[in-house]
């Protein structure tokens, strides 16, 4: 049985503060007894004992300091040695008692106890969707700022504390709370939201794989509607989290970009649509970056350097292999040169014939070393290197590389858009087919409607779920008989004949998914939407969505009295009906 928070909290103040409160209570239940036993007199001269009232009334006002002198009669020498007896054991008394009460105001476990309280309540309050994230290393920051700046609400757990202190010194536009806490306890977890019913997913993004593997598993037993997402790279971990249900979703970034990378080379405008959706920054719609298709170089062959060579060979691309500690399966391979990515193995592997080289170690120093080496023997050649420390960005971006592979930044990117941008893998998967079956040209087509309609701008991906709590005003008009087209949805408010600078990417209803749908597709209760656009058109979506006179206005261009009086002038003068036409 777990002890709750606030008992926790009394239990350890009064274990803490047990001594000094029985010495300040022996203190003044002594000195009490004292002035009701020691006799003074009264103003006639007649031997008079203090009462306890008048005792404890004189201790404290002495007690505070005020001094309203000696009450209610002038003391005798007896009495006035017994207050000074008095007022030092009781100065003693407090200053042992403050010491305590300090003592106690620092002390770990009553501190961690008080962020707990304080971070269940601040999490009971929640009443919007929001996320658990545990662990607040590289990719869990990154998938926290991701989330803020979707204006989504965030709840981190950690164990370190400076990572956890470093949390509050960042700006985030949504909300973001933190506990440090081990995760791998239940009831931390429970204590974070997790039997919520507003609590949308957790994420186990811990360094080590094994606590995600059983943050999953707790999670996913102890709710299990909630959205389950985990990084791992084993395929021991893998099968079993496979396990756990459809709600569980297994992100292994080695894999995601290695198949990431096939597609890109495949069309190179897949790299730049996709960098550009991702908001990274600099990235443009006019930008393209094409690897090559000659023979690759890969050094270090270890989880990434197996996925890209796979996803390398799909492609028809030959590949050289440079690793110091080879697999007994890797010798196998027919091109592949044991030792460390020097001179003389880049030239033995044919570096200056080679079309791409692959710095796949995971150290970043080697990776490094790596790219000098090569570019001193073949300057023009493409560069994909693995960069496992997001703090080295600074130093990977000066080196210039063609592409730069960081596992953390995959990861993260990769779940936030399976939680903010669910519809996002069918659109791609759509817009390949589609590209095969036209020459390459489709997708040159979206990315040209896209620059037009949204702009160069940094663009914000965001999905509609037409429910009645987020969609009311919908809602009600299809229930009326109305048909609310995606169009209505997009106008802009300021100038109906104009549409906003939004493009829908996917609409999934019960009975079919279309990916760049019409303007004139009509909208129902339960449909899924994902729309990108500027934050603006996000807005004014969301208000469409759930203003019902602002959508009855996109829809037949009038603008509907609201007020009690505007309705009584219709009524009384329906000639002014006519002027509320857009």
């Amino acid at each position: 049985m777990t002890t709750s928070k606030p008992s926790r909290i009394t239990f350890i103040v009064l274990r803490y503060m047990r001594r000094p409160i029985l010495i300040l209570v022996g203190v003044y239940a002594t000195s009490m007894i004292g002035w009701t036993l020691i006799p003074g007199v009264d103003a006639a001269g007649n031997p008079e004992k203090l009462s306890f009232f008048h005792a404890f009334y004189f201790l404290t006002f002495t007690v505070t300091t005020t001094g309203f002198g000696e009450l209610p009669y002038p003391f005798t020498e007896g009495q006035r040695m017994w207050g000074i007896v008095s007022l030092y054991a009781g100065v003693v008394a407090w200053f042992y008692a403050l010491g305590s009460i300090v003592g106690l105001v620092r002390n770990t476990d009553f501190q961690q106890s008080m962020a707990e309280r304080r971070f269940t309540k601040q999490v009971a309050r929640i009443t919007d969707p929001f996320y658990i994230v545990c662990g607040f290393g590289n990719t869990g920051a990154l998938l926290t700022r991701g989330l803020s700046d979707a204006g989504l609400t965030v709840i981190v757990i950690e164990r370190n504390a400076a990572r956890i202190n470093t949390l509050y010194l960042r700006d985030y536009r949504g909300e973001v709370l933190g506990l440090c806490a081990d995760a791998r306890i239940p009831e931390h977890m429970i204590e974070a939201g997790l039997l919520k019913p507003n609590c949308e997913a957790v994420v186990a993004l811990t360094q080590d794989e094994d606590v995600n593997l059983k943050l999953s598993v707790t999670a996913r037993l102890l709710n299990p509607a909630v959205w389950v997402a985990t990084q791992s790279t084993s395929k021991s971990h893998e099968d079993t989290l496979a396990t756990l249900g459809e709600n569980v979703h297994i992100v292994d970034p080695f894999q995601t970009y290695a198949k990431y990378l096939g597609a890109t080379i495949a069309n190179p405008n897949i790299h730049t649509l996709n960098q550009w959706l991702a908001g990274t920054p600099g990235a443009t719609l006019t930008g393209t970056v094409r690897p090559p298709k000659g023979t690759w170089i890969l050094c270090g062959f270890g989880r990434m350097g197996h996925w890209i060579r796979d996803s390398l060979e799909l492609q028809g691309i030959e590949t050289v292999v440079i690793e110091p500690n080879p697999g007994p399966q890797d010798r196998s391979l027919a091109k592949f040169i044991v030792g460390r990515a020097t001179q003389q193995t880049l030239l033995e592997a044919g570096i200056k014939e080679a079309a791409g080289i692959v710095a796949g170690t995971n150290n970043d120093s080697d990776n490094l070393g790596i790219l000098l080496n090569a570019r001193a023997l073949n300057p023009d050649i493409f560069f994909l290197v693995r960069q496992n420390r997001y703090r080295n960005e600074v130093v990977f971006q000066a080196a210039k590389v063609d592409f730069i592979m960081a596992p953390s930044l995959v990861s993260a990117r990769r779940i936030l858009f399976l939680l903010i941008a669910p519809l996002l893998k069918t659109f791609f998967e759509t817009l390949r087919e589609r590209d095969a079956k036209q020459d390459g040209h489709y997708i040159n087509e979206v990315i040209a409607q896209l620059q037009e309609i949204v702009g160069g701008t940094q663009p914000r991906l965001w999905t509609v779920e037409t429910g009645e709590a987020a969609s009311g005003a919908l809602c009600r008009r299809t229930r009326s008989g109305a048909t609310v087209t995606l169009g209505h949805l997009m106008s802009d408010p300021s100038d109906r004949r104009q549409r906003l600078a939004c493009v829908p990417l996917v609409l999934r209803s019960d009975s079919v998914t279309q990916v760049l749908p019409a303007l004139s597709t009509p909208v129902r209760p339960g449909d899924e939407i994902l729309f990108c656009g500027t934050p603006r058109a996000a807005r004014l979506v969301d208000a469409a969505l759930n203003n019902e006179y602002l959508l009855g206005y996109l829809m037949t261009g009038i603008d509907e009295p609201r007020g009690y009086v505007m309705n009584w002038l219709i009524r009384r003068f329906p000639a002014l009906k006519g002027a509320a036409q857009a």
